[in-house]
């Protein structure tokens, strides 16, 4: 048996720690710095260090003979907390600092699939306003029916990407990113990039750097409103499996995406471990292109993926770390999950901390349900409240996509905290 850590403090790392304690080789589960719901776990214990503390968090991964780290956010990952740990002689999953600019570069990252002939839309980097501005009027008087997509270069924690219909909102966009720079040095350049127009899938997949085992795709809901309206967001909700996104799609993605970049990266010399995450369109002709990578489980795909994992995570988890994935069998649940998220009124705007929710110990009645912890604290009563702008990830698993969704929905009809907000569609797209 051996002792885990898990970094990071969301839904996403929740879920994790969830999972990985239903292992048998797990003796104790430490989550830095973990939440309220991580508590509730058995034998999870929440440690007061933050993410990006790499000198504490290696010497308490020391002191405390911890075997594996897992690492949930992307900032530690592009930051090089896999590096801190390694050159200590620890084991930890995730790319290290340099593989990880796939998602902590969207340049690097556009660039590497037009090197490698990974598809993807078309696009250009601006570091000028003039000039981003002189581009887009000449994309719109080429593409009049079709949106630009504008993107800060670097990690904004899912708020950085602008789909534009009009030269108005392209220039709005530019503004918030160039000049009044509301992503920090992450909007040092921009990427402009045709509007691809389809349906999209999140495919995350485990990777030791040779072998490549895709998970179950999920269809995440980014628009903030009903009807995928109102302004993008870390996700409101998901869904999996995804019948539109069939076994024979899944392998296809497998090798002419998520194999070819790794394989890109390899030749680099530093491999890439951990999970890969590609966030795919399906075009209305079956074309399939690249949106997005991402270094890390995604959140919500992690909430509504993992639940339908029957294979130990913890021997995937090592596997990938020990470069012997191709020996560990993945089998999943033939079910289906949905995941609901329940947001702060105002998110993913301006909103209030600190109050109060109610109902969490009678969902924990419910059968088939779990909810996940995204943004939640205690308070000076130790009554758990809110702490961010996604508070909890509500997830119902059941035999189809109608029982799972409604056991969700029941859920989240028994969950209040004022102000709260959340989407009533999540998985329209199968609602006949």
């Amino acid at each position: 048996m051996m002792n885990v850590l898990v970094i990071g403090g969301g839904g996403r790392e929740h879920a994790l720690v969830w999972k990985i304690a239903q292992s048998p080789k797990v003796a104790r589960l430490f989550c830095a710095p973990g939440n309220p719901g991580v508590e509730s776990v058995r034998n999870a214990e929440c440690v007061p260090i933050p993410v990006t503390d790499f000198e504490a968090l290696t010497k308490f991964a020391q002191e405390n003979n911890v075997g594996l780290t897992v690492v949930g956010p992307e900032t530690p990952l592009i930051a090089g907390i896999v590096d801190a740990f390694e050159a200590k002689g620890l084991r930890i999953f995730g790319p290290a600092r340099e593989p990880a600019q796939l998602e902590g570069s969207k340049v690097y990252a556009k660039e590497l699939m037009r090197k490698y002939g990974i598809p993807t839309a078309d696009f250009v980097v601006q570091t000028d306003l003039s000039e981003a501005m002189a581009y887009s009027r000449e994309y719109f008087s080429v593409h009049e029916n079709k949106n630009l997509v504008v993107k800060a270069e670097g990690e904004a924690a899912g708020k950085g990407v602008m789909v534009c219909a009009t030269i108005e909102e392209v220039e709005v966009a530019l503004q918030r990113i160039l000049v009044a720079r509301e992503f920090g040095d992450s909007g040092s350049r921009v990427v402009l990039e045709e509007g691809l127009v389809g349906r999209e899938v999140s495919l995350m997949a485990f990777t030791d750097g040779v072998t490549v085992v895709p998970m179950l795709p999920a269809q995440d809901h980014k628009r903030a409103r009903d009807g995928d309206e109102g302004p993008n967001t870390g996700g409101m909700g998901a869904y999996s499996p995804v019948p539109f996104f069939t076994q024979e799609m899944i392998d296809y993605a497998v090798e002419t995406v998520l194999k070819p970049t790794i394989a890109a990266i390899k030749t680099t010399g530093i491999p890439y471990k951990g999970v890969l995450y590609a966030g795919l369109m399906i075009e209305p002709d079956g074309t399939l292109k690249v949106l997005e990578f991402n270094c890390r489980f995604g959140d919500p795909e992690t909430e509504v993926v993992l639940p339908l994992l029957e294979t130990d995570l913890v021997d995937i988890l090592l596997a990938s770390t020990d470069a012997t994935l191709r020996d560990v069998p993945i089998r999943w649940r033939s079910e289906t999950a949905v995941t609901v998220v329940m947001a702060s009124g105002g998110y993913p705007g301006q909103f209030k901390k600190g109050l109060p929710i109610e109902g969490l110990d009678q969902v924990t009645q419910l059968s088939d349900v779990v909810v996940f912890h995204s943004g939640t604290a205690r308070n000076d009563e130790e009554a758990i409240v809110t702490n961010g702008g996604r508070v909890l990830s509500v997830t119902g698993v059941g035999s189809d996509f109608s029982q799972a969704r409604a056991r969700a929905y029941a859920a989240v009809r028994a969950l209040h905290f004022d102000g709260a907000h959340y989407r009533t569609d999540i998985g329209y797209q199968l609602i006949s």
